[in-house]
């Protein structure tokens, strides 16, 4: 039988500007708000409002891929690609992500005209250059302040392969079975554990990855973004449909985990992974 301690990184995946295409990368530096690179830049309106997959789902058809010192390179289907360095920090301003308002720093003209023209709306690219301009984490969840990137509230989500495997086995079961079986980056997590026994999440509260370790704030409730085909950007019903049958928690329809790490280091595919508690 399975066990905790089986479980290794099977992948991990940096997505360096919210709701845009990442990368998979075969190891990755934990810093206190996420891993590096990951989910710094955002798109915003004319208001500065977060423009996400939520409201454009042809931004799964974009990827972002991080540069040293930064910046990223973006690409997209009928667009040369476009090199972005992170903008100078002296005119930081508003903007607004899940009703927050904090500072952000704009990226320039050239990367808000790539973006505006591809999506057919004018937008423009945002560089979170301190985590510390946005709010902390609920307080509830994380009493010593703790921050967090462009991520939607938490530095890291963490899915496990079995429990994709079990999600997939519902489906194949469910009224509509040709929507499956979905792959992974519907669910676009940090960290993907293999090994595990399906949902074994739900009962960790600390863990460690590595060098590092990690508590587990609450499960990930999923939204319309997980319907969307990453790689065509057209969306079912699924996996909402299920999760809202069988992974009901609260009111979140869960899938993987949110996580706050204790600590810095380094993570690596192949590092085991612990329950502690």
């Amino acid at each position: 039988m399975k066990s905790e301690f089986d479980a290794v990184v099977q992948g991990m995946h940096i997505h360096p500007v919210k709701s845009v295409g990442g990368h998979d990368a075969a190891q990755a530096v934990v810093e206190p708000w996420g891993l590096a690179g990951d989910r710094r830049w955002m798109l915003v309106d004319t208001d500065g409002t977060a423009v996400t997959q939520r409201e454009r789902p042809r931004l799964a058809l974009s990827s972002a891929a991080t540069l040293p010192g930064g910046g990223v390179r973006l690409s997209a289907p009928g667009r040369a690609d476009l090199v972005v360095e992170p903008p100078e920090p002296m005119a930081a301003t508003g903007v607004t992500l899940f009703g927050t308002k904090f500072k952000a720093v704009a990226a320039g003209d050239a990367a808000h005209a790539w973006f505006s023209d591809y999506l057919g709306t004018e937008v423009r690219l945002m560089h979170l250059d301190d985590p510390a301009r946005r709010r902390t984490i609920d307080a509830d969840y994380a009493p010593n302040g703790e921050t967090v990137s462009f991520a939607d509230g938490f530095p890291l989500q963490i899915a496990t392969s079995a429990s994709l495997d079990a999600l997939n086995a519902l489906i194949a079961e469910g009224a509509h079975p040709e929507e499956g079986p979905l792959p992974m980056n519907r669910f676009r997590p940090n960290v993907v554990l293999d090994g595990t026994v399906a949902w074994a999440e739900d009962d960790w509260s600390r863990i460690s990855i590595g060098e590092v370790s990690f508590r587990v704030a609450k499960p990930c409730g999923r939204c319309i973004i997980t319907t969307t085909d990453q790689a065509g950007a057209e969306r079912g019903k699924e996996p909402l449909r299920t999760l809202a049958r069988h992974r009901r928690i609260g009111k979140a329809l869960a899938f993987g985990v949110l996580v706050i790490p204790e600590n810095t280091g380094t993570l690596r595919v192949g590092d085991p992974m612990r329950v502690l508690a």
